[in-house]
């Protein structure tokens, strides 16, 4: 089927008895064409105790030509199929990272996703802007800063050439999606901060000079 690029519904019951040779046995239901190999396959469900038989997710390989080319790594597909009836149907078709690519259907009632995390959950947590700061012990150094729209806790902070920086930022945010970025280009520094969350990085001031420190995530009209 990898081959074929196809999809094929079976049934089971019919495949028994064609293998113990019974020659009016039908095994195959039907057939879809996919685009192309596919590699992975997922039903709904297929993962739980309760899999319903009622859609098949096919991630392809090989599918390079389905999509403009934006670098070196190009997108594959992933095909979304009714499978519930005797005809399978094509329902949606879009583009997904290559490998490793993987997949699972569940029923969206099931999904409780969290909207805000916890700071106290962060060992870490900068919990007051007022903790803000820059704290040195020798060659190591710890800054804390906190974020809350549309600004970090501190303008600017100073370091030593040579120092070990470790920059641990808190976003003060409750607001669902307020999320935060942290950039600091010329040393390869992009992360980001959901809300209530603390995230650090740690690097070695090396580069003496004046460095742009700046949000990525688009939070506020002053951003």
């Amino acid at each position: 089927l990898f081959v074929d690029s196809q999809i094929v519904k079976w049934n089971v019951e019919a495949a028994i008895k064609s293998f113990k040779g019974g020659k009016e046995a039908q095994a195959v239901v039907d057939r879809i064409d996919v685009h192309y190999q596919p590699g992975h396959g997922f039903t709904s469900m297929g993962e739980t105790k309760e899999s319903d038989g009622r859609y098949f997710n096919s991630d392809n390989k090989f599918s390079k030509d389905r999509f403009l080319p934006v670098g070196p790594l190009h997108c594959e597909t992933a095909q979304l199929i009714d499978i519930s009836g005797d005809k399978m149907k094509l329902v949606h078709d879009h583009s997904v990272l290559s490998e490793p690519h993987d997949s699972i259907i569940v029923r969206r009632d099931i999904i409780k996703t969290r909207q805000i995390y916890d700071m106290d959950e962060f060992p870490n947590a900068v919990k007051d802007p007022a903790e803000s700061g820059v704290f040195r012990n020798g060659k190591k150094v710890t800054v804390k800063l906190t974020s809350q729209a549309p600004a970090f806790s501190m303008r600017e902070f100073k370091l030593k050439n040579g120092d070990e920086v470790t920059l641990i930022l808190t976003n003060h945010d409750k607001v669902e999606d307020l999320t935060h970025g942290f950039a600091m280009p010329k040393y390869d520094i992009n992360f980001i901060v959901n809300p209530q969350e603390t995230k650090s990085v740690t690097f070695i001031a090396d580069k003496p000079g004046v460095y742009w420190c700046y949000c990525t995530h688009f939070c506020h009209a002053l951003h």
